[in-house]
C-alpha cells in the first residue's frame, strides 16, 4: 500500500487531498493541528487515514509525526509528501510588524523545509515524490502581500533546487499553483490582517487607509470566485501518481490568465493593470 504525509490537512486543499488520496487506496498521514479535526478526517475517510499532530513550525511535533510515519510504513518507505500547510499576511510592507513577516517566512517556507529534511529518509526508501503547494502568487506580486509572495516565491526556488539535487535518486518533485480557492484562507487572512494591523506602525492607517480598504474589497470579490479545493487535490494526485508528473501545475483558469499576463506585460504595464482591476 502506498502512502502520503499531508501538512495542513484539517481543512481547504490539505483535507481535499487527503481524502482523494484516501479514496484511491492510499494511507494517508493526515497532518492537523487540532485532535478535533483529525476526528472530523477519520470519520469522513476510511480507516487507512492516519491523523497525525503536526504543526509544522514545531520541531518536536515534526519528529513525533515523522516517527509515527516510519513505524507504519516500515520499510517500504514513503511514497509521498504533500507541503500544504500554510497561512497568509497581508499588510503594506512599510508597515507590517518585522515580526509578522518573519512568522509568514516561518510558516510558509522555513518550516516546509523543516519538514522536508525530516521525511527525506523516508521518501529516498521508497524512491517517493514531493508536493509543494504554492500559488499563483509564487509566480506573480500584488500590492500589500509582499510578506505571502515572499513566501512563495520562495518555496518556487526551494522547489527547483530540490528536484535538482533529488534527480539522481529518481525523486521527482513537483509545485501547485493554485488561483483563487474556496478555502478558509480567505476568512482566516482577514483576521489575521486586522490582527497585524493593530500592532502596525500608527501612520499606516494616515498612508494606506483607504487603499487598503478597497484592497479588502477585491480580495473579497476574488474569494468569491475560488473554485473547489477538489481541483487542488486532483492535480495533487497526478504530482504523486503520474507516470512522468509535471513540476508545475496552474490550476484554475485565473492562475493561468494572470501567469500568462505577468509572463507578457512588462512591470510597469502590470502595475497599471493590477491598479485598474483592483481599483487602487
Amino acid at each position: 500500500m502506498r502512502s502520503v504525509l499531508i501538512t495542513g490537512a484539517s481543512t481547504g486543499i490539505g483535507r481535499a487531498a487527503a481524502l482523494r488520496m484516501d479514496g484511491a487506496g492510499w494511507r494517508v498521514f493526515a497532518g492537523v493541528r487540532r485532535e478535533e479535526d483529525g476526528a472530523a478526517l477519520r470519520e469522513a475517510a476510511s480507516e487507512r487515514l492516519v491523523p497525525v499532530m503536526l504543526d509544522v513550525t514545531d520541531a518536536g511535533q515534526i519528529a513525533a509525526a515523522v516517527e509515527t510515519v516510519a513505524s507504519e510504513a516500515g520499510e517500504a518507505g514513503l511514497d509521498g509528501l504533500v507541503n500544504n500547510a500554510g497561512i497568509a499576511v497581508l499588510s503594506p510592507l512599510e508597515t507590517i510588524p518585522i515580526e509578522d513577516f518573519r512568522r509568514q517566512i516561518e510558516v510558509n517556507l522555513t518550516a516546509q523545509v523543516a519538514v522536508t529534511q525530516a521525511v527525506l529518509p523516508l521518501i529516498r526508501q521508497a524512491t517517493g515524490r514531493i508536493v509543494f503547494v504554492s500559488s499563483i502568487g509564487g509566480r506573480m506580486a500584488l500590492p500589500f502581500g509582499a510578506p505571502y509572495h515572499a513566501s512563495k516565491f520562495g518555496i518556487e526556488a526551494v522547489a527547483d533546487c530540490l528536484r535538482q539535487e533529488l534527480r539522481p535518486w529518481g525523486i521527482d518533485v513537483a509545485v501547485i499553483e493554485p488561483g483563487s480557492i474556496d478555502t478558509p484562507i480567505w476568512e482566516r487572512g482577514e483576521r489575521t490582517a486586522d490582527s497585524v494591523s493593530e500592532r502596525a506602525h500608527n501612520s499606516q492607517e494616515e498612508l494606506y487607509g483607504e487603499t487598503i480598504a478597497r484592497f479588502r474589497v477585491a480580495v473579497r470579490r476574488t474569494a468569491d470566485r475560488g473554485i473547489s479545493p477538489d481541483k487542488v487535490a486532483k492535480s495533487i494526485s497526478h504530482a504523486l501518481t503520474a507516470r512522468r508528473p509535471r513540476t508545475r501545475y496552474l490550476v484554475g483558469i485565473d492562475a493561468r490568465a494572470q501567469a500568462l499576463g505577468r509572463r507578457l506585460l512588462p512591470d510597469r504595464a502590470f502595475d497599471a493593470l493590477v491598479a485598474r482591476v483592483m481599483r487602487l
